[in-house]
């Protein structure tokens, strides 16, 4: 036993020695890194050194292993404090519950419960904040009125119910789509044998099937021959506006008093477009430019009787051979077609052509 003590004397001293020599290493190292740094800073003069998070989160977790008196000893860019302040909001962070506290306040309503709000008061203009709100209910959405028009008036809705109450004029046709027709006129430019001639032509279109009916073809209109057309259509066997409720056309003066008392006779209620509006009969103004561009533009007129077989031809193109986009792309009244060739058909010497079966 008293032989051991004797034999670990050298290990220890070499041990302390090699302890020693390691130490002053490490503090060698130190000090280099700590005047490299002062170097630096000098470089930098009174220029605030700014970190991003991520660097002052790799310096806060390396500074707290070392703690403050050691920081103190080492740090000459930043000082201990403020190493180990960025490592305190580091833990406090990861603990930080604030983000899944709700905001004081109602939650904010969904995008898909809003567009349902915005369809219900666009689509049923007379109706109010109770009616929409019991409707939300029934289909399971329970929004308060106050939500309601919140919305709505963020969205660009008057919260005047009377003004939302008017009908306006794309309403107006939808509801009375079934019922309603348009007259209007156009004029064409011929040549006859007293020179250039102007004639006026009237006529009636069904908004629903986009029929058309040429009513009359003048040099010029006047109150009686109204009077007669109005009655023409009126009738009420063979009249084109026999069954509508409605008629639109616009202010030009041949429209006479006479004439809407006529049609009121019968039953149809005349609807004028406000001034200088076309778009607003803009069913029967595409019916005029149809019937100019495809087919009266590209001819030289010859006469009234002339006039009057072109058109009758384009009408009948027209209805049965010519597809129409507002009705689908299909044809108002087209043939009936059979099972053989196909077979172009053409009016007016090819203006207008058509393509369709023959029947076998």
């Amino acid at each position: 036993m008293g032989v051991f003590p004797h034999r670990i004397k050298p290990v220890a001293m070499l041990l302390v020695m090699l302890a020693g020599w390691i130490n002053r290493q490490q503090q060698e190292m130190i000090e280099y890194l700590q005047e490299e740094n002062k170097i630096l800073r000098e470089k930098l003069g009174k220029k605030r050194i700014i970190l991003n998070d991520a660097q002052r989160r790799r310096l806060a977790i390396k500074g707290k292993k070392l703690g403050r008196r050691f920081l103190g000893d080492i740090c000459c860019i930043f000082s201990p404090d403020t190493i180990l302040r960025w490592h305190r909001r580091l833990v406090a962070q990861k603990y930080d519950g604030s983000k899944y506290r709700r905001k004081p306040g109602r939650p904010p309503i969904s995008r898909t419960i809003e567009d349902m709000i915005v369809r219900i008061a666009s689509e049923n203009p007379s109706w109010g904040y109770f009616r929409i709100e019991g409707h939300m209910k029934h289909l399971g959405y329970n929004v308060s009125r106050t939500t309601i028009g919140r919305v709505l008036m963020r969205r660009g809705f008057d919260p005047d119910l009377e003004i939302r109450k008017r009908t306006t004029w794309k309403d107006f046709i939808r509801s009375h789509w079934e019922t309603l027709a348009a007259i209007d006129f156009f004029t064409i430019e011929i040549h006859t044998w007293r020179g250039l001639m102007r004639y006026m032509v009237l006529f009636a279109l069904e908004l629903r099937s986009r029929r058309v009916e040429i009513t009359g073809i003048i040099p010029q209109a006047n109150g009686q021959w109204m009077k007669q057309m109005g009655r023409n259509l009126s009738d009420s066997i063979s009249g084109f506006l026999r069954g509508k409720r409605y008629v639109i056309h616009d202010r030009d003066p041949l429209f006479t008093r006479e004439l809407g008392q006529i049609l009121k006779t019968a039953g149809i209620q005349v609807v004028k477009t406000p001034k200088q509006s076309p778009n607003l009969n803009a069913y029967a103004e595409r019916f005029v430019w149809s019937i100019k561009h495809e087919c009266l533009n590209k001819l030289i007129i010859l006469g009234e009787r002339h006039l009057r077989h072109v058109i009758e031809e384009y009408v009948r193109h027209y209805h049965h051979e010519r597809p129409h986009q507002g009705i689908g792309n299909c044809m108002i009244d087209p043939f009936d077609q059979g099972k053989g060739e196909i077979v172009a058909h053409e009016r007016l010497g090819g203006l207008l052509k058509s393509y369709r079966r023959e029947v076998a």
